[in-house]
């Protein structure tokens, strides 16, 4: 089950065409994954530093966004205080682009590995539940 926000849209809305398209498509790969893990509960759709963002229950903040000073990144955003970008680089660091500690980089022509960010985002959305794992129980 999923809770949308209809706020969400109109900020889909002002990214260019090619960029809105691959946040949609990030989205709906958030929202995939949840529906397919069912002891992941509801997710909720909500705007967050005006970017759309995913949360559950037992899991951490997934913000997808993009910025006019990077126009040809998008990006999938963690909270910082965590172990999940830590844990991804040492997972998928030969198959993904990171920022610091908070972010998942794509450029606008990037194969996405959608296998392994499926994994990211499963690994976020239960991440209260894994956190005291080593690679949480990657």
């Amino acid at each position: 089950m999923q809770k949308i926000n209809k706020q969400v849209k109109p900020v889909f809305d002002t990214y260019p065409t090619s960029i809105k398209h691959k946040l949609l498509s990030l989205r709906k790969l958030i929202i995939d994954v949840a529906s397919e893990h069912s002891d992941i509960g509801a997710i909720e759709e909500t705007l967050k530093w005006g970017q759309p963002s995913y949360l559950t229950q037992h899991g951490s903040t997934i913000r997808i966004g993009w910025a006019d000073s990077r126009p040809i990144q998008f990006m999938m955003y963690f909270h910082c205080k965590t172990s999940l970008v830590d844990t991804f680089k040492e997972l998928y660091g030969d198959r993904l682009s990171f920022e610091g500690n908070r972010a998942i980089v794509f450029a606008e022509n990037d194969k996405i590995p959608i296998t392994q960010l499926k994994h990211c985002i499963l690994l976020s959305l239960n991440y209260h539940r894994i956190k005291h794992l080593p690679l949480l129980g990657a």
